[in-house]
């Protein structure tokens, strides 16, 4: 009855088209009254020490990052060392697409702030080079997903925080599958794109691949610092935030010089709105992460998947199908916040790492960015690419799919991830 009253409150507040934040105060609300719990200093503390966190210090530093880089013209510079390299092969703006993808996911964390970049520099670039449009949004919209997975990574730092796992070794963990999962999409559009009869461009000269990688170097070096500080310990994955966000703002203003001081208001109070939202998530989603606690839900749980317990790769397939089915309808930031304090113990019990389990969790999150019919990267990549939803849901399910096969070949092989993370990890 506990997780009718809990799951029942939560999606009819969302049917009613309560805002999801609401949402989960109200059906913490409901949870309480059902309990006999309700108090309203315990659901005001709650709130405000759900988001009175030093690690959660990370995201709107990485958001400002984020932004930063989009404005300040190194994402710019990434896609045009990208095109230098690969531009010339047969389909290349799809592989430059991947390439800038994964380099910018190093930068940003962000999967929307990263398709909106790509749609807005390769999409009419990739039409006018004669590919298919949903084909081209479809494979900038899968490339975003990316964005999360490999670090830094707004969604490992809140899965960190909420499952109480070091964001350190989740970020450490998070390389290899993040370039597995790139290599899924490079694979897949070379598959379907070799039907195509398209012109590339000449081949670039040596001199300008040089001239495009000088250009490129001061945002090459970004992800090089974060991860070799955080490998050496130099500094924290909060710590790393901000070291992300000033070297963003020297290199955007002193170096390449497209952002003026005029501009950074704006641009702080850009940042500033999108980290709201997720703070305010993160604060309201902690109500319930309490009274999950306290309702002693996650052994309820337990006992339902208590047949899969003795098999953990039984149990990392159902838990992985139903953070697909999550997916499909609910955003990545409020998915982690309800499911990670009912799943974490289920995990723990049945002997699961919970950095791998991490890893995976995100991952799959992430993918739910592009399942239809929410799919924010979809709804991003459709507005700035002035395409119908329906054409990038088409475009984008041959690389949906790969991506799922790559991550149940993880689930499969747990080793793709546990072992490249104790190597980066020492």
């Amino acid at each position: 009855m506990t997780i009718v009253v809990f799951v029942g409150s939560l999606l009819l507040a969302m049917a009613m088209g309560i805002p999801i934040a609401f949402s989960l105060l109200a059906s913490g609300v409901a949870l309480m009254w059902h309990l006999d719990l309700f108090d309203a200093q315990i659901l005001t503390q709650n709130v405000i020490g759900g988001a009175d966190s030093f690690p959660l210090l990370a995201v709107p530093f990485f958001m400002l990052a984020g932004e930063i880089m989009n404005v300040g013209g190194l994402s710019k510079r990434i896609v045009d060392f990208a095109l230098a390299l690969v531009g010339h092969v047969k389909g290349g703006l799809g592989y430059v697409t991947i390439m800038a993808g994964c380099l910018l996911s190093a930068l940003s964390g962000s999967a929307v702030a990263d398709a909106a970049a790509l749609t807005a520099l390769l999409l009419p670039m990739m039409v006018r080079a004669g590919h298919d449009k949903p084909r081209a949004a479809g494979l900038i919209a899968a490339t975003g997903v990316i964005g999360p997975v490999i670090p830094p990574s707004i969604g490992l730092v809140i899965f960190g925080v909420a499952a109480n796992v070091s964001i350190s070794k989740l970020f450490l963990a998070a390389i290899v599958p993040g370039l597995l999962i790139g290599g899924a999409l490079w694979i897949t559009w070379a598959w379907l794109v070799r039907r195509e009869k398209i012109v590339p461009p000449p081949r670039k000269s040596s001199a300008e691949i040089a001239a495009a990688f000088r250009n490129a170097l001061w945002a090459l070096m970004l992800p090089v610092i974060i991860l070799v500080g955080l490998r050496m310990g130099v500094f924290t994955p909060t710590e790393a935030a901000v070291v992300a966000a000033m070297y963003a703002l020297f290199v955007s203003t002193v170096v390449y010089r497209e952002i003026t001081w005029k501009d950074l208001y704006a641009i702080f109070v850009s940042a500033a709105k999108t980290s709201a939202i997720v703070m305010f998530l993160i604060a309201a989603a902690m109500v319930s992460a309490w009274l999950i606690t306290v309702a002693d839900l996650p052994s309820k749980i337990v006992g339902m998947l208590q047949p899969f317990m003795g098999n953990q790769m039984l149990l990392m397939i159902a838990i992985m199908v139903l953070v697909m089915v999550v997916g499909t309808a609910m955003d990545m930031t409020p998915t982690i916040l309800i499911l990670t304090p009912v799943l974490m113990p289920v995990v723990k019990a049945a002997g699961i790492d919970p950095v791998y389990f991490g890893v995976l969790f995100i991952i799959n999150n992430s993918i739910g960015l592009v399942t239809p019919p929410v799919g924010t990267v979809l709804n991003v990549v459709a507005g700035v690419g002035k395409i119908s939803m329906d054409d990038v849901t088409r475009g984008v399910v041959p690389f949906m799919l790969a991506e799922f096969a790559i991550l149940f070949v993880m689930v499969a092989f747990p080793q793709l991830v546990i072992v490249p993370a104790r190597w980066f990890g020492g």
